[in-house]
């Protein structure tokens, strides 16, 4: 079993910044890729950016340049440093960590932006 734990949500002006933080724990025996993943009010959960073991990194459009994705590997963490922040940045963000093809997901931590 995997748990991930979440942190770093809040609720921020347009143009500021915020950093979330994912731990995993449980039956974490190795490594493997994590991500953030977004879902914005009355819609579906979508990609935010991924990072691979070796630190390859993906990023939706909508965040590229705004948004860096990074994972401390000895500490099971990964982040998601969100600056220029939008209104349209806002929505629930969960935590990802895929393991032999199978998805475990944070609770979510709440990002809301006001314009």
């Amino acid at each position: 079993q995997v748990q991930l734990v979440e942190s770093g949500g809040g609720l921020v002006q347009a143009g500021g910044s915020l950093r979330l933080s994912c731990t995993a724990s449980g039956s974490i025996f190795g490594l493997y890729p994590m991500g953030w993943y977004r879902r914005a009010p009355g819609k579906q959960r979508e990609l935010t950016a991924t990072i691979t073991v070796n630190l390859n990194t993906n990023y939706a459009d909508s965040v590229k340049g705004r948004f860096t994705i990074s994972r401390d590997n000895a500490k099971n963490t990964v982040y998601l440093q969100m600056n220029s922040l939008k209104p349209e940045d806002t929505g629930v963000y969960y935590c990802n960590l895929k393991k032999w093809g199978i998805d475990y997901w944070g609770q979510g931590t709440q990002v809301t932006v006001s314009s």
